[in-house]
């Protein structure tokens, strides 16, 4: 879907050059080690995941962002992850548009809410999720290491 200049889609394939894509944007966001062509297919083929891209002007990739959608006994949850553009794109209105797919994904499936987590430090981000409609929620966030 076109938005603000860009194309927005779901990966259906993968190919090398979202492997490239990844190993460009991954280090922006995380330490974690850039994905694979195998883990990516296993992304893609993932039931209840979209991978979302954003192609800029030239059709390169410019950012992605991951919906994960689940049901549980209380109903289809959904979880945005790994959100991230390219530094020489942001404040271009990339995340937003990838936001906006991800929550228009998730209503499609029929989630009535969508969860992420950022870090404190990523304050671009964090105003980002704000303008789009994300609310802070009193919780913790749990994590052990396996």
């Amino acid at each position: 879907m076109p938005t603000n200049g860009l194309l927005i889609e779901r990966v259906q394939q993968v190919s090398e050059e979202l492997v490239a894509a990844f190993a460009r944007l991954g280090p922006q966001l995380s330490s974690s080690p850039p994905p694979g062509l195998e883990a990516l297919r296993r992304v893609v083929s993932s039931p209840g995941t979209a991978l979302l891209v954003a192609r800029g002007a030239d059709a390169s990739i410019v950012g992605t962002c991951t919906l994960v959608t689940f049901e549980i006994p209380t109903g289809l949850r959904a979880w945005l992850e790994d959100v991230v553009v390219d530094g020489a794109t942001r404040g271009s209105g990339v995340g937003a548009a990838l936001v906006e797919a991800a929550l228009d994904a998730a209503r499609a499936a029929g989630a009535r809410t969508v969860d992420l987590t950022s870090r404190p430090s990523r304050e671009a981000a964090n105003r980002l999720y704000e303008r789009s409609g994300f609310a802070r929620r009193e919780t913790n966030v749990w994590r052990r290491e396996l």
